[in-house]
């Protein structure tokens, strides 16, 4: 079953009774005077996005989310998500499986890595094709710049010793939105890199969440080492998703132009991610389930019992 995503970005009082998660909205112009009342059972959620200053959530609700493997993510006054919160105890054999990561061998980390690289600019440049097809335009070399992105995919080494993933990166952030953007990828950039970084954050807590209830470390990656990055094993696994991510703000782009400011229409569409369909393993599921079908395999391929990642297809 999906687990359900709930987004609130007005005041509200959240708590818990009887395994439900209590929502009281109060009246615009009330003072303390409830609303609305709502029950959501606590085993349906995957993920909570708390986007508003005037937000209470008790103790007891945060410890029964967290218990529940449900992940919380925390905005600041920009709207912007800055913190996540898990579960430290997400799996009955968290010990034995974090002992299998941490052990795992150099050259199975390269192989993880060609792998992840590989599907990662695959999707990519089945979404570049997509754009081509979809926009009709005449590229100075059409359909070819998609090529070139599948070439790279087959083309990883192990460990991309020959850095196809930058090569690939330069290559689609410079084609797969409008020209009249004049986009460049940069965290703190133009639109549309703040629809990007806001999809990615939802994309990386689903990530984390799965990670921890696959019994691993999420700080622990197989590429990423940066020590001051709790969550390096995540910003590993989603590279393959992220393109995902690109979709959905592609289709924003369509409909808006140059109008890229976030509005709760766009907010709405990156908070659909979770829920998109995707194709794993020849069998099409929601992304949310098929990232937990990514960590599973990564944790049996620490465990020695297969040697192939699971990533999703982009359609």
């Amino acid at each position: 079953m999906i687990k359900r995503t709930l987004y609130f970005g007005n005041p509200a009082y959240l708590k818990t009774t009887n395994e439900q998660m209590v929502i009281e909205l109060p009246e615009e112009k009330g003072v303390r005077l409830i609303a609305e009342t709502k029950h959501t059972p606590i085993e349906d959620i995957g993920l909570v996005i708390l986007d508003h200053q005037q937000i209470t959530i008790t103790q007891a609700l945060m410890a029964k989310l967290l218990e529940n493997n449900v992940a919380v993510i925390t905005c600041n006054h920009t709207h912007h998500p800055t913190g996540l919160m898990l579960n430290l105890d997400g799996n009955s054999l968290q010990s034995q499986k974090f002992k299998t990561q941490v052990e795992a061998s150099v050259p199975l980390k390269k192989q993880l890595w060609q792998q992840t690289v590989s599907a990662k600019i695959a999707n990519q440049a089945i979404l570049l094709q997509q754009e081509i097809r979809k926009h009709n335009t005449s590229l100075p070399v059409g359909e070819g710049r998609a090529k070139l992105l599948e070439r790279y995919a087959r083309e990883v080494k192990s460990g991309d010793s020959g850095n196809h993933e930058a090569k690939a990166a330069a290559y689609y952030w410079k084609n797969i939105f409008p020209e009249f953007l004049s986009f460049t990828r940069h965290r703190e950039g133009d639109p549309p890199n703040n629809l990007l970084n806001y999809g990615y954050a939802i994309l990386r807590a689903l990530v984390a969440r799965n990670i921890v209830g696959s019994g691993l470390l999420p700080t622990l990656g197989i590429f990423h080492r940066n020590q001051y990055n709790a969550y390096c094993l995540a910003d590993d696994i989603m590279e393959p998703y992220r393109p995902f991510v690109d979709k959905v703000v592609c289709g924003i782009v369509s409909m808006n132009g140059k109008f890229l400011d976030m509005t709760p229409s766009m907010k709405k569409e990156l908070l659909g991610i979770p829920a998109m369909d995707v194709i794993i393993d020849g069998e099409r599921s929601p992304l949310m389930n098929a990232v937990q079908r990514t960590t599973a395999s990564l944790a049996r391929c620490f465990e020695g019992k297969t040697k192939k990642l699971l990533y999703p297809q982009l359609q």
